[in-house]
């Protein structure tokens, strides 16, 4: 299992028609077939800059490669991810276990 997650800051004001319609179209990522748990979320710690979060699970590397390469995350990345945030961070996981 592979947990992708991404905090990031918009270039748009809080509470703007501009940010809902970011972040409504963020969570259409939810509907490529191999997304799992999606979540799309409001940061509310004063320890970091961002605003919100995306979090996903992938069952395999293979499921997380195909997300990478879909048609419709490759759209939002170039039509909306690219243009509109300012500023992220991505950290993928994996379960932890001693072997």
């Amino acid at each position: 299992m592979i947990r992708h997650t991404v905090v990031f800051k918009l270039k748009h004001a809080a509470g703007s028609q501009s940010e809902f319609d970011f972040l409504q179209a963020a969570q259409k990522i939810a509907d490529i077939p191999v997304v799992k748990n999606f979540e799309c979320l409001r940061q509310i710690s004063k320890k970091n800059n961002y605003d919100f979060g995306l979090s996903m699970e992938f069952t395999s590397q293979e499921d997380y490669q195909a997300y990478n390469a879909h048609p419709d995350h490759v759209h939002f990345v170039q039509t909306l991810w690219i243009p509109e945030v300012t500023d992220f961070m991505e950290i993928d996981y994996e379960p932890y276990s001693e072997a």
